[in-house]
Parts: C-alpha cells; structure tokens; sequence
C-alpha cells in the first residue's frame, strides 16, 4: 500500500515536531545544568560570607584585648573599624572581596603588633581570641577554595559547546575568583625596639 501525500506530508510534520520538541528539550537540560552551577556559586558564595561575618565579628574583641597594650596604634584600630563598617555598607561582591583583602592587611598588621608584646600572648582571653580567630581563618580558607572551584567549573562549562551558546543566549556571564589581593600575600615584617 502507498503512502498519499497527506500523509507523507503528516510524517514529515510529525517528525520536524519531534525533531523540535527534542531541541527544546536538550536545550533545556543545558540550560538547566548551567542554573546549577550558578546557584553552586552563590550557594558557595554564602558561606564565604559567613565566613567573612565570623572573622569580622571576633575582630572587635581582638582589637580591645590589644588596645590595652599598644595604646600608639589608633591608626591600625581605626582602620580596622572602618573596614568593618564598609562590610556592612558593602552590596556587591567586588565591594565584599575588596573590603575582605583589606581586611587580610589590617590583621596582617595586627598580628605584628602582638609580636612586640609577650605579656599580651600570655593572656588567657586573648589566647582564646586567638584561637578562634585562627579556625575562623581556616574555614574561611576552605569556602573560599570552594567557591573558586565552583567559579572555575561554571565558568570552563560557559565557555565549551555546546553551553557556550545556551550561555550567550541567556546572558549567563563569567564570575570573577575570590583572589588575595598583593598586599596581604606578603609577609608582615616583626621588628623588636
């Protein structure tokens, strides 16, 4: 039996539908996966933040467990302080990574200045301070890590095919790493006078 041409005419419709319905699906499932990975990245993006809370948080007791013992640091404290306050004021990301490696300097600092006092680092309190500071660092350490590898897997997938052109289509734009400014990677100088 021979096909008519109404119905050839419906296969071929029929299979430019699916041909279609199966695009669209695919496309979706590309879409869908690049959706992930940013909301990986923002999920790791909140915990750097809290994070950055810890750490800025046990600042203040830090700094007053200090102050009593270099009095001729105003400078350094009011720094910090006013660190702190762009934190809060802080709405993007950039403000939060610039606001976070001049905090890096600030504590870098710090930890100088408590080299010159021996009497300081036998206090109990300020041990303590210390100590939690010093975990606070290290998981900070760790989401920052995270969140790099979660930037560097999003951004490698926008930038291969066939997410390339999902990526492009739907505005998704390459996100920047959480990267130590120069500063804070050198090593505070101690001098004993």
């Amino acid at each position: 039996m021979a096909m008519n041409n109404a119905q050839k005419r419906n296969y071929i419709i029929l299979g430019l539908v699916g041909v279609l319905v199966v695009g669209f699906l695919y496309y979706q499932s590309l879409r869908n996966h690049l959706i992930t990975l940013d909301e990986s990245i923002d999920s790791s993006w909140a915990q750097v933040e809290n994070q950055l809370q810890r750490r800025y948080d046990l600042v203040p007791n830090l700094v007053r467990a200090v102050k009593g013992y270099a009095l001729h640091e105003q400078e350094l404290f009011t720094n910090i302080a006013a660190s702190r306050a762009k934190l809060a004021g802080a709405n993007s990301r950039s403000q939060k990574l610039d606001v976070s490696n001049q905090m890096e300097g600030y504590l870098s600092r710090l930890l100088v200045v408590v080299e010159r006092y021996p009497n300081l680092k036998a206090n109990e309190n300020f041990n303590r301070l210390m100590d939690e500071l010093s975990g606070s660092e290290n998981r900070l350490s760790v989401e920052r890590r995270r969140y790099n590898e979660n930037v560097k897997l999003y951004n490698r997938t926008i930038r291969t095919f066939p997410y390339r052109y999902v990526a492009e289509w739907n505005d998704f734009k390459k996100t920047d790493y959480f990267q130590i400014e120069n500063e804070a990677t050198k090593t505070p100088v101690v001098e004993f006078d």
